[in-house]
Order: structure tokens, then sequence, then C-alpha cells
């Protein structure tokens, strides 16, 4: 007998056998869905890299190959541009994975194994849904069953690899990166008030109403000391941020926006403006992106773990060690038990100032009763380790005894506070009205750009007449608006202060107690001073006695000691408790009544405990 002979035809051996394959597909495989995953790792590869789409694009041919009809393919492109670093924002990911889970995915088709995931997690999840639902893998070489042990295997090595080359990409990337920031020749997005040159050199804007806002913002937060201050005053006068537009049509035009609290944090804390190139001051941390609190998780770093700090890089605006103050005073400003805070409206003057004599810690404030007069208390050893109360007295007596170690330190320099009030305010108004004049001058150009535009066309052409125009009259009313509240301005704050201006100024800043006690000076002003003049003060109650030691320490490292008096509950508390007891006796011996008895203390200088 002949044996039989196979006559099926031999597939090429140029094209990759499919024998195999077959094998793996079952009928219950052909019921279900061919999806296709399509994805590139950046909108850029997309755009540019077009051939990579459209072979992930065919893959639906291979799905027709494979046995599935043309109406259970479904091709999912909406990963398209986003990296498989992660499945969060893969919201073709994960509705690929629900399909799966819920039974409706017979095979899945990708070209590489690793489009679909670059990261162990999101690789063993879809390998696990795929092997529990019988769901199958495939690519242009072959076709993979994850329920079976080798295939899984295989598909968890792909994987693997697909995140190794991502780590390797990355760190590659990042090596070259930061090899150019050494040198400061890493372009990135300027802060404003600076441009780069075509040669990549930094320079400052060369708009000078750009400049002059910048400087103000710096030179007002040295003087104020809070965002908050500084933001108000830019508000209250009107003051815009002029900020360069970075990409699109209008690329390079300045434009202006309302100052805002991040744009200002963002201007104090930033070393470009002390003329340091810097890179990588921010990290992004796993736990805060995952957590969904900032999009990017990005946090910041302390200094000393910069990247790349290069000093003197670029013009600055202020020097590097006011840059040190500028955050230095930031970072005070956080109102916390172990550092100062910012001042704030409440009646405690010395809130943030008193430090505890026994323990160190700062005092906090409490307000008891209906009246609102503060309390220092310090309970931080309490709150902490469970050890007994430190000290608590009423700032109600201790405050009017430090206000007048200030006031008396201030009375000598009373009579140069009055000859320089009127030339701060003075040089306060020229910085004004220099904001507004250019601000005016800005204006007028723009009406006049407006006009030669409107000159140069053809009047025939009123398609583009008609558009030019308007843009006169809007530039023509934005002039005139400008006029208006400038004119407003002058007649609020004049450019030259008035004779009786003047004399007003320098009469209250000679007498410096009545400016502390006058009506317009808030306690937050009141606070201000207070904290440039104070670093901290020492209070020590001894035991439970009326007699409190303070220990003043002056912003120039200056101690000053001395003893101030609180009131107590009880007699038994008073120092003097014993002599005071023993003289009552005597004066009771001697047959002397009640009130001649009274009266002889207070002449002899006891007082009670209240």
């Amino acid at each position: 007998m002949i044996p039989s002979t196979d006559v099926r035809p031999r597939p090429s051996p140029c094209l990759p056998s499919t024998t195999r394959r077959h094998e793996k597909i079952q009928s219950s495989h052909l019921e279900r869905l061919a999806v296709v995953y399509v994805r590139q790792s950046t909108p850029q590869q997309v755009e540019q890299h077009q051939e990579s789409g459209k072979l992930q694009y065919r893959l639906k041919e291979r799905a027709l190959d494979l046995g599935w009809g043309e109406d259970r393919i479904q091709i999912v492109d909406c990963d398209l541009g986003i990296s498989a670093a992660t499945s969060e924002s893969r919201d073709g990911f994960q509705s690929l994975v629900g399909e799966v889970t819920l039974g409706h995915v017979g095979v899945i088709l990708g070209v590489e194994f690793d489009r679909l995931a670059r990261s162990c997690g999101a690789t063993y999840q879809l390998l696990d849904a795929c092997g529990l639902f019988g769901t199958l893998i495939a690519d242009p070489e072959t076709v993979y069953d994850p329920g079976n042990f080798n295939d899984r295997l295989l598909l968890g090595l792909k994987g693997t690899m697909g995140e190794v080359e991502l780590h390797l990409l990355k760190r590659r990337m990042h090596g070259a990166k930061l090899e150019k920031a050494r040198r400061g020749e890493l372009c990135f997005l300027l802060p404003r008030g600076y441009v780069r040159r075509p040669s990549g050199e930094i320079v400052k804007d060369p708009d000078e109403e750009v400049r002059h806002v910048v400087e103000l913002v710096l030179e007002k937060f040295a003087e104020l000391g809070t965002i908050g201050a500084v933001l108000r005053y830019l508000v209250e006068n009107g003051v815009r941020l002029g900020h360069r537009i970075a990409s699109g049509p209008a690329k390079g035009d300045v434009t202006w926006t309302r100052p805002n609290r991040p744009t200002l944090q963002n201007l104090l804390t930033n070393p470009a403006y002390a003329g340091a190139y810097a890179y990588g001051r921010r990290k992004i941390d796993p736990r805060r992106k995952q957590s969904g609190r900032p999009s990017t998780g990005r946090v910041t770093r302390p200094q000393d773990e910069w990247h790349v700090l290069i000093r003197d890089h670029h013009p600055a605006y202020i020097s590097w060690e006011q840059y040190e103050a500028n955050r230095a005073r930031l970072r005070a400003n956080y109102n916390a038990f172990h550092r100062t805070g910012m001042a704030r409206k409440g009646a405690a003057l010395f809130a943030g100032l008193l430090r505890c004599g026994k323990c160190g810690a700062t005092m906090f404030v409490q307000y008891p009763g209906r009246e609102a007069k503060p309390t220092y208390s310090c309970a931080r050893q309490t709150i902490d380790y469970g050890a007994p109360f430190c000290q608590s007295l009423s700032g109600k007596h201790l405050e009017p005894d430090l206000v007048d170690a200030v006031l008396e330190l201030l009375r000598p320099a009373s009579l140069e506070l009055a000859l320089r009030a009127a030339g701060d305010v003075q040089a306060e108004r020229d910085r004004l009205h220099g904001l507004w004049e250019k601000r005016l001058e800005r204006a007028r150009y723009e009406v006049d750009r407006a006009r030669r535009s409107y000159g140069l066309v053809e009047p025939e052409n009123r398609l583009v007449v008609r558009q030019l125009e308007r843009e006169w009259e809007e530039s023509l009313l934005e002039q005139k608006k400008l006029e208006e509240e400038y004119d407003r301005f002058c007649r609020e704050k004049p450019r030259v202060l008035t004779a009786e201006e003047r004399d007003a100024v320098q009469a209250l800043s000679s007498d410096v107690p009545a400016l502390w006690h006058s009506e317009q000076t808030t306690n937050a002003d009141r606070k201000e001073i207070l904290r440039i003049l104070l670093d901290r003060v020492v209070v020590d109650v001894e035991g439970e006695s009326e007699k409190v030691n303070l220990e003043i320490h002056w912003a120039g490292g200056h101690v000053v000691r001395r003893q101030t008096i609180r009131p107590v509950a009880r007699y038994e508390q008073l120092s003097y408790y014993p002599h005071l007891r023993d003289r009552i006796a005597e004066l009771r011996g001697e047959g002397e009544s009640y009130q001649v008895i009274a009266d002889h203390l207070n002449d002899e200088g006891f007082r009670p405990p209240k």
C-alpha cells in the first residue's frame, strides 16, 4: 500500500508560519472580539513617526487572516501620544482590561507586547486577566496563550525587557540633559523678566515696563515681608505683570495679566532672579503622584540636593544674599509652633515672638473669656510628653511693658524717621506714577500702530479695512480708559506731596508713641514693626510668683534683661508674702485699724495679688 502524501500547500519560508498559531485559536475565541491596540508614546511620535502608526493599524488584516470577521474587529487607539510607563492615564488600556474581564475579547493584537504595558505591574495585570478569561495575545509573528505556562513565561520576559528598555532610555536621556545642564546650556522656559537671545544668552527683558514691575515686586517684598501684602499692594495700585508668550502665532509678544499668589511665590523663590542657573530643583514623588494631590507629583528639593547650581550665570535683579533672605522670610511666615509666623490681625502683639524660659518652646496664644484678651501659654511639654504645664501669663499686663521697651528704643531715632518718612512717601509716589506713564506710553504706541496699519491698507479692500478700523477704535478706547484711571489716581495720590501732607508725615513720624497708638495703625502693622526689631523674647516666671523675668533679644544680637510683674490668684503666691504677713501682724499688734494698715502697706510698696 502506498502511503498517502500530504498535498497541502506549504507556507513560504519568507513568511511566518501560521500552523501553531491557528492551533491555539478555538471557535470560542472567534465568537468574541479581536481588539487591535494602537499606541505611540508621545504626540511628537504620532506626528513624525507615522509609519509606526500605519503598521499598527494594518494589524486588522492580521486579525482577518486569523479567522475573525471584519465586524468582530475593534481598534482601540485613544491612547495615542501617551506613554505606557503607567496605566493611570491610559483610558484605552483600562477599558481593554475591563472588556477582557467581562469575557468579550478573544484576542489582543499588537506589533510588540510592550506596546500594551511598559511596567511589570500593568503587564501581569493584563496577563492574569487574559489567562483567567481565555484571551489570546497575538503579534505579527505568533499567537500566545497567557493560560499556557510557557507562553506566559515568554510574555513575562518580554514585559520585563520592555520595562528595562524604558528605564535605560530614560537614564540615557537624563544623563545627556544633566551633562548639558552642568554647562549651563540646557534651555528651559525662562521666568518673566528674562529673554533668551538667538545665541542662547539669557538677558533681562528689553521691555522697560516688564523689568520695572519685576523690580517693584522684589522691592515691595523686602519692605512688606509677606506675599499677601505684596499682592494687595499690586491690586490696590492696578499693577499688572508682564509675560512673554512662549509659543503659538503670538510667540514673543508681551501680554499683561492680573497679579496672583502662585506667580508671586514663583518669582520670589526662583534663583534665576539672583542670576543663578539651577537645574533639578524639583523631583517627582511617586506617592504624591499616585494620591492625585498635584497632577505631576512634583515636590521641591532642598538646595543642597539640586543637580546643578551655577552662580552669576546671567544678569540678576537681586543679590544672592537677598534671594536667600527672601526664602528665609517665606519659611518664617509659615505659622507653626516653632516659627515666628506671619503677622496676623489678632490682638496678641507678640504671637510667635515669645519663647518659654523653661523649655525653650514657642508660647502659643489663647483668647479666654469675652474680652478677647490674649493669654500666652506653654504646654508643649504637656502635649508632647505628658510633663507638667510650664507656665502661662496674661498679655494684658505683659505686652505694655514690652511695648514700652520697644518705643524707648525707637525714641532716639524719631528725628531720623521724620526726615526719611517724607522722602520715602515721595519715592513711592514717583515709582507708581512711573508705572502709569509706561502704561500710557504703551497705549499710545498701540494706537499709533493701529493707525499706521489702517493707513497702509487699500480703501477698496473693505474686508480688511473694517477689521483694522475696529482694532484702531478699540486701542483708542483703551487709551481713553487708561487716561481716565490715571487722572483719578493723580487726584488721590498727587505726584508731589503738598506742604500740608509733608508736615503731617513729619509730625506723625517724629512722635513714635502717637504713631504706634494711632487708630490708623493696625495690629498687623505693629506686629510687623516688632518682627523687624525683635528676634525673640524669652519669658520665665519665677515659680508661681508675680515676678516675670524677660530676655529681650533684639534683631542686631543685643540682649536686654528686665523684670515685670504679673497678677496672681492668691496672696500666698506673692514673693514677699512672708514679709507682708509679718508686717500686717506688726501693725495689728500696734492697735491700728484695717484702713490704717492698708494705707501703710500701700505707702510701703506692697501690692495685692491682682
